[in-house]
């Protein structure tokens, strides 16, 4: 099953998809995981593998982002589909390193063995910053 992420022990209804690091946990999240595609690997991903199902659609700032309203609804989808927990550490970056390669979150590619799963979420972020079509002039 690590293609859906593996299962968590206390919530068997909830699957890890992501792990990472954070020196100021709040910043990150309410910055670049909650508002702008733009700066989040993570919401171009998502918003990549949701586009068959929620329709998003990209356009060009000074990177691919999603249009305004669908940044709107992927946060919305965000709230509504995912949950975050956290631990703090001295030195998260061995652990962080120790967990990606034993659990295989389906979202995370660095450090992960060659899957197709991981193969997938790499293509849907090619596929992401290529969907807005050519780069205009500026």
């Amino acid at each position: 099953m690590r293609s859906c992420g593996p299962v968590n022990e206390g919530d068997p209804g909830q699957r890890l998809l992501y792990l990472g690091k954070a020196k100021r946990l709040r910043t990150r999240i309410v910055s670049n995981r909650l508002r702008h595609s733009g700066r989040s690997t993570l919401r171009c991903t998502l918003a990549r593998l949701l586009m068959p199902i929620e329709g998003y659609r990209t356009t060009w700032t000074d990177r691919v982002v999603l249009a305004p309203e669908d940044e709107q609804r992927l946060t919305n989808w965000m709230h509504g589909h995912l949950g975050l927990t956290w631990s703090e550490l001295p030195d998260p970056a061995p652990v962080e390193k120790a967990l990606i390669s034993r659990l295989y979150p389906p979202l995370n590619v660095d450090g992960t063995e060659h899957t197709t799963t991981r193969e997938r979420v790499k293509q849907a972020r090619a596929t992401y910053y290529t969907s807005a079509g050519p780069r205009p002039d500026k």
